[in-house]
Formats: C-alpha cells, sequence, structure tokens
C-alpha cells in the first residue's frame, strides 16, 4: 500500500506520543489526510516498513505519493504545499 498518490495519508499506531503530537497539531489545520492504524492494516505497516529501513516508525506521512519519515508539522506542511497543494480545504 503506498497511499494516496496523490493526497496525504498519515500512518500511524495509538499510544504513539510522536503520532499523537502530530495529529494534534494538525487538529485545526485545513489538511484533509486519510489516517492508516498500521496495527490494524498489515498492508500499512508494510508499507511504513518499506520506507523507514525496516522500522515501523511512525509516524510516516506520504504527500502526493511522497513518503515522510516522522515529519514536523511544518515539513509536512511544506511538502503539502509543493506536491499536494489540493490537500489543503479552502477557507469558509
Amino acid at each position: 500500500m503506498s497511499g494516496d498518490q496523490t493526497g496525504v495519508v498519515l500512518y500511524w499506531r495509538p499510544l504513539c506520543t510522536f503520532c499523537m503530537k502530530l495529529r494534534f497539531q494538525l487538529l485545526f489545520s485545513r489538511l484533509r489526510y486519510t489516517k492508516v492504524n498500521i496495527w490494524r492494516d498489515p498492508e500499512g505497516a508494510a508499507f511504513v516498513r518499506s520506507v523507514a529501513g525496516g522500522n515501523e516508525t511512525v509516524p510516516t506521512v506520504t504527500v502526493g505519493g511522497r513518503p515522510l519519515v516522522n515529519p514536523s508539522k511544518k515539513e509536512l506542511l511544506r511538502a503539502v504545499a509543493a506536491h499536494a497543494p489540493g490537500s489543503m480545504t479552502s477557507r469558509a
């Protein structure tokens, strides 16, 4: 599973403090993304291992099909602006 090739996919797992932090930071952003719990999705877990040196390092995010392993909010939004600007909803 390589995720959405045009949008944003956030691979995460329960109890991961780094995942919780990034998801909280994105709560009030205008970013639309799909969440994949790697403990419930074996294909998602395999994808994360394939881009994280064999480890299940989360959060891993794909932006327009490009993987980012444990990105900061700033890194993620910069990648979205460059590779998946359609993932940002417009302001009302």
